[in-house]
């Protein structure tokens, strides 16, 4: 089965700095792939190179290859680009008060995909994307139709942007940060139904989050990015019980969950480097306790089974993840 998603030893760069290194990341049909890592890991630039929105110059392939569907997307012309993006791409970006247009009504904004990659016509498109806001859970979805962003709740711009990201049906979905400044109720009723529909359409689905909570809640499998660089993947059962790389055991152990209700919750100290900071070896030594001289020397290799793989020269103890 082809791969809804294939990207292969990804290396980004501005300048001489890397922006991400070696990248390898596979989404099946249906399924939902996780990547998370604190704020600054890489996990915004590698959902954007999926799509050929980094401006090059000065954002540079160095290496790699992106697939979508086998479609080699780092070679496509322009032309073939706009036909993909918001056809067999979707993404629903962080803050949809910045990617609406504010100018334009919702239902202006979703009909056009309908138009360009559709062939609607304007009335066909509108009827369509009603459908879509009642199925994202919007009511009354042809009044919602005549509304500016700005006279929606933020919660309501999210799921008009889920609604535009599924217009064309698309074969991949790519959610970067989708329920960020949302209350918890809310946060909920949009993860619950981007699993749902991702379910329903069999639709690959790559969420990006710092939240491991939301990982656990409804993805499949997970990749953990740290300074650039994937650090551990596996099955998300098997990653929460058996953790390898020291800096995912750190993400669990300063989870809500991973603590007794009413005590101050850990912290990992330090920051994530900057690219150009990147020190030599593994990038979470001068954060890790654990670390070993190699450690700050010799960069450790992504290794393991098939199902769980972790680069990490001392991991962590089976039992620390009991």
């Amino acid at each position: 089965m082809t791969p809804a998603l294939e990207i292969e030893g990804l290396t980004l760069a501005v300048g001489g700095r890397k922006l991400v290194e070696d990248v390898s990341i596979t989404v099946a049909p249906g399924e939902m792939v996780g990547l998370v890592g604190e704020s600054g890991c890489g996990k915004s630039i590698t959902a954007l190179s999926v799509m050929r929105l980094l401006p090059s110059p000065p954002v540079r392939v160095l290496s790699g290859a992106v697939r979508v569907g086998g479609a080699d997307v780092l070679a496509m012309a322009p032309e073939a680009l706009r036909a993909m993006r918001g056809d067999r791409v979707g993404m629903i970006f962080q803050e949809p008060m910045t990617s609406l247009n504010p100018v334009f009504t919702v239902g202006d904004q979703i009909a056009e995909a309908l138009e360009i990659h559709r062939g609607l016509s304007r009335r066909q498109a509108l009827a369509r994307a009603a459908e879509l806001l009642a199925l994202v859970g919007l009511p009354a979805p042809i009044e919602q139709l005549g509304r500016y962003p700005h006279q929606m709740s933020g919660g309501q711009r999210q799921r008009v942007m889920i609604a535009m990201a599924l217009a064309c049906e698309p074969k991949l979905l790519i959610a970067d940060e989708p329920t960020t400044a949302l209350d918890v109720t809310v946060q909920a009723q949009i993860l619950a139904l981007i699993d749902r529909l991702r379910r329903e359409m069999d639709m690959g689905c790559l969420l990006i989050t710092h939240d491991l909570g939301v990982v656990a809640e409804v993805c499949d499998r997970a990749a953990v990015m740290y300074a650039g660089r994937i650090v551990e993947e596996a099955a998300v059962g098997d990653l929460f019980a058996h953790p390898r790389h020291r800096y995912t055991r750190a993400l669990i152990d300063t989870a809500p969950a991973s603590n007794p209700p009413g005590t101050r919750l850990p912290s990992i100290a330090g920051m994530v480097p900057p690219p150009g900071a990147r020190e030599h070896g593994c990038a979470f030594a001068p954060r890790c306790p654990a670390a070993l001289p190699v450690c700050r020397t010799t960069t450790p290799a992504l290794l393991g089974d098939a199902g769980h793989r972790a680069a990490c020269w001392n991991p962590a103890p089976a039992e620390a993840a009991a």
